[in-house]
This record gives structure tokens, sequence and C-alpha cells, in this order.
């Protein structure tokens, strides 16, 4: 697949993928790893609270449980020599088996094209809509009102913002769900360091249930270190074809 991407401003190419058509839900987290970090409990919500080494192992573990030959080769004892950030103690060495057929996480690329409707595309401002609250849990509608700007963290904990179950809101073109909003997304991709003070860790996509607007739209990018974790933060699944 061809298309061109929003934060690569050039055309590249995206091969054939499987993406999930949810986040990964406690559920499924449960069944695979035997326990539930997430903050808001529920089958149906969002895993959260959830690092990237923690969503390479789960990748890895459902893979090996379903068949199929696991994508990532982590390495617990040999720490990255890239990964340069002081707040990030693990530093596991994660390399990849490029043919394997298991669970991984997908690229910036990947989810940037799936979340902007692939070749349905429509050229939308969120994944699916114009309109933000047609398709994502954030800031405004997570809670029990609706909130007026400005955002306010002290505004959001009294109005009992949190996640909300997968699938609840519109999908996009590629009929993909909450790609602009309710967790925030691991990638694989490592951040690209622009100095001396910009410290290394994985990209996440995708805004969330205490993100603001702009944070929901496909481009939309920043980086997290990979041992960080948050009531935010959660994943999806993709394969290779």
């Amino acid at each position: 697949m061809n298309t061109k991407s929003g934060y690569y401003e050039k055309r590249v190419t995206i091969p054939d993928l499987y993406i999930g058509q949810y986040e990964v839900t406690q559920k499924e987290w449960m069944e695979i790893m035997s326990n539930n970090p997430s903050t808001f409990k529920g089958d149906s919500l969002p895993v959260e609270t959830v690092s990237w080494y923690d969503c390479v192992e789960y990748c890895n573990k459902r893979s090996i449980k379903e068949g199929l030959h696991p994508y990532y080769n982590i390495d617990k004892n040999k720490k990255d020599p890239d990964n340069t950030n002081p707040l990030d103690d693990i530093k596991w060495t994660v390399t990849i088996n490029a043919k394997a057929n298991g669970y991984r996480l997908p690229t910036e690329a990947e989810w940037e094209y799936a979340a902007g409707g692939g070749q349905m595309s429509q050229l939308y401002t969120y994944s699916g809509s114009n309109q933000i609250d047609e398709v994502a849990w954030y800031w405004k509608n997570s809670g029990d009102k609706y909130l007026a700007d400005p955002w306010s963290w002290p505004v959001l904990l009294k109005n009992n913002n949190r996640t909300k179950p997968v699938g609840t809101r519109k999908p996009n073109e590629l009929g993909l769900y909450d790609m602009s909003g309710n967790v925030r997304e691991w990638g694989w991709d490592a951040n690209v360091r622009n100095g001396p003070d910009d410290a290394s860790g994985r990209i996440w996509k995708g805004g969330g249930w205490m993100g603001v607007d702009f944070c929901c739209e496909p481009s939309f990018r920043a980086h997290y270190e990979a041992n960080g974790k948050g009531p935010d933060q959660g994943f999806r699944l993709c394969r290779s074809k």
C-alpha cells in the first residue's frame, strides 16, 4: 500500500497487515498475563497502566499461545545501548524477527495510515470524523458531564473522567475504533532525538481519555520512556500478512 503520511511528509510503502479493530481489552490481557494492572477495572475496558516492555511481552506470549512465531527477541540481561533515558531503569534489548507471523506493535507509519482510513480515507481531521465527539473519548466527554475549556486536572478528577468500553464510538473508514481517543497507544518506533535534552523513548499515538483535542488527530505524535505507565496508556495489536 502506498500512502502519504502526515508525519513522514513523503511517500512511504506500507506493507499489507492485520491491525486490531479495538484496543487490547483487560479481558484479553488477563487471559495471557494472568494479572490486571489497570486503574479502571472492566473486562471490556482497554487495558492501561502498561509499559512498552509489558506490551512486547504480551505480544510474544499471545503469539506462542496461538501457535504463531513470536515477533520479538527480548533480551532482559542486555541493556539497550541506544536507550539513553535516565528515567528508564529496564532498558531491555528488543529486536525483531521480521518474517515472523506473531503479534506486534504497529509502526508509527502503519498506525497513522490505519487511523487515517487507509485507501478508503476521507481525510477527516480525526480517525473517522471531523467531529471529535463522534469518534473519540477525550478530556471533554469522558466523565460525568461535558467539560468546557480550559483543561484542568482537578476538574477531570472531580468529573470522574476515565476510560470507556472499547468500540462505543463511531469507527473510522476501515471499521477501526478508538484510534482518536480512549487510551493513547504504544507503537514500535523509538523517538528520534532532537538534541541532548530530548531523552530516548517510544512513540505513542491516538490521544486518550484525559488528552486534549489536538492529541487525537492521527498525525499527532509524542513519546514516553519505555518503562512508563499511566491510566491512559494502552495499545493495539497488529500482525504482518
